[in-house]
């Protein structure tokens, strides 16, 4: 079973950046798509953006393009979630997750497993 950490969160004012991290161990990593979920107070936990296996493929939710980019480095097991232009709507518990399969690309939260304990990211003036 992988464990999985994420670091990096913090407070940040609208129009920052901040890059998130999620550090794998115990478990396969290099042939897995990893992704990044948010979750804000009283709502469900949503799908952010995820990464394929070998880091050629990528998709993000619509509300996030242009302004995230995740990527990964499988030499460190590690996956990385960078933020820019952080609007208060994304002020949320963020956490990363394994795919359940390998060599996948899921986008939905019953596609992963192994999930970290969290990093929050608020953006507040």
């Amino acid at each position: 079973q992988v464990q999985l950490v994420e670091s990096g969160g913090g407070v940040v004012q609208p129009g920052g950046s901040l890059r998130i991290s999620c550090a794998a161990s115990g478990g396969t990593f290099s042939t897995y798509a990893m992704g990044w979920f948010r979750q804000a107070p009283g709502l469900e936990r949503k799908f952010v953006a995820s990464i394929s296996w070998d880091s050629r493929r990528a998709t993000y939710v619509d509300s996030v393009k242009g302004r995230f980019t995740i990527s990964r480095d499988n030499a460190k097991s590690t996956v990385y979630l960078q933020m820019d232009n952080l609007k208060p709507e994304d002020t949320a518990l963020y956490y990363c997750s394994r795919e359940r399969w390998p060599n996948g690309l899921g986008t939905h939260a019953s596609q992963f497993a192994s999930w970290g304990q969290g990093t929050q990211v608020t953006v507040s003036s």
